[in-house]
């Protein structure tokens, strides 16, 4: 979903019907097109709340919904079912989560409305998809265009799943580490603070703060609590300004920052061949494809390459300005557009985009497993220092 969606108010609303009332959520700019949405769908708005913003994030289909979607999609449609018919079949077939979905992208359509408005309508659908249907509607090829995005997604899948897998180990361990830690704090160290003390030895004041911490923590472990809820609340809240600085800052740490670019850049020559191979016009493709794009210079160039474009340029003559990309992606293309093939490049260049973020997560993880050695000694280590120095004083005033 792009970043105008993400902004769509949310109204909580109720609504006549030939059968009595409805309740329900949707997405819609104002009340005004919330009213006209429902009569479409022969409802009659009687009354709406604004949700808070927080709750007004529509969930999307996720990649493996979309996936089967369209692959069953375009295998039916391609062998001649009527898209009403196959939508039907695709309803019974796909997870509970996603079929209330496309139960009423079947009802929109049997009411006339064209597939994609259908998508935009329903919701869940980013503005790729759907201008990859818009595009299919006008060439006549939408099983074509569904297969080429169930293509798209699956890669994208193999690229998301990766990042998934290689973030496991670390949070497992960083997780492990915490607990420990805090049992140490909050426990052990207090008591073995405690009884030194009373057998009369003095103890560092390294010692000292750390039990007194960890007691502090035990007695207040209420509003410890609280205050990791209310932290917890405030993520959630905020979570589109947090998932910005995150993004922002995975650009800029060693190691990881080509993790995401390679990702990010996989993403956006997926869409790109999924579209170019629908048809869709390249400055109109690079419009949308550019929300797949991180990366601040990158985006920067990519969107003055679209505007330029726009202008009359050639592609040929202007890609060498974006130089954020690799030299040899960069005489690829131009290679690709002398020979009228631009869809096979950006498909290759997204399978090796795939491989090549599988070859840096391998990097990235080898160069995470000593960092996370270190940060769980600072962790562990300090709570084993607490008490280790303390009994070593005492060890050698004994024998000395």
């Amino acid at each position: 979903m792009t970043r105008a969606s993400q902004s769509t108010p949310a109204f909580l609303y109720v609504a006549a019907t030939p059968k009595g009332r409805r309740f329900g959520v949707r997405q819609a700019r104002s009340e005004r097109a919330l009213s006209a949405e429902l009569r479409a769908d022969k409802l009659v708005l009687l009354k709406s709340w604004r949700l808070p913003g927080f709750l007004a994030t529509e969930r999307k289909l996720t990649l493996k919904d979309q996936a089967q979607l369209n692959e069953l999609l375009g295998q039916l449609v391609g062998r001649g079912v009527p898209l009403v018919e196959a939508l039907g079949v695709i309803s019974q077939t796909v997870r509970p989560a996603a079929r209330p979905r496309v139960h009423r992208l079947a009802e929109l359509v049997a009411q006339g409305a064209s597939f994609s408005n259908a998508c935009r309508r329903v919701g869940g659908f980013d503005e790729v998809t759907i201008a990859v249907y818009q595009s299919a509607e006008r060439t006549g090829d939408l099983a074509g265009s569904a297969t080429q995005m169930a293509v798209s997604a699956r890669r994208r899948m193999a690229v998301a799943g990766k990042a998934v897998t290689l973030l496991i180990y670390p949070a497992l361990v960083m997780l492990i580490g915490v607990l420990v830690a805090i049992v140490m704090l909050t426990w052990i160290v207090p008591k073995i603070a405690g009884a030194l003390e009373q057998s009369g030895m003095r103890l560092p004041a390294f010692t000292r703060a750390m039990a007194a911490t960890g007691v502090a923590i035990r007695s207040n472990w209420m509003l410890v609590v609280l205050a990791v809820l209310v932290a917890l609340t405030a993520l959630v809240i905020g979570r589109a300004a947090v998932a910005r600085i995150v993004r922002r800052a995975m650009h800029s740490i060693p190691l990881l920052s080509g993790v995401v670019r390679a990702q990010e850049s996989a993403g956006f020559f997926s869409v790109m061949s999924a579209m170019s191979r629908s048809g869709v016009p390249l400055a109109d493709a690079l419009g949308v494809a550019v929300h797949a794009v991180g990366d601040p210079k990158l985006r920067r160039e990519l969107t003055t390459l679209r505007t330029r474009l726009i202008e009359g340029g050639v592609l040929k003559k202007l890609i060498d300005e974006v130089t954020s990309l690799p030299l040899a992606v960069r005489r690829l293309l131009i290679a690709a557009e002398r020979a009228g093939d631009l869809e096979t490049a950006f498909g290759a260049l997204a399978d090796d985009m795939t491989a090549e973020v599988e070859k840096r997560s391998g990097r990235l993880l080898a160069g995470l497993e000593p960092a996370l050695l270190v940060l769980l000694f600072t962790l562990i280590g300090s709570m084993l220092l607490s008490i280790m120095i303390p009994l070593m004083s005492a060890t050698s005033r004994a024998f000395g």
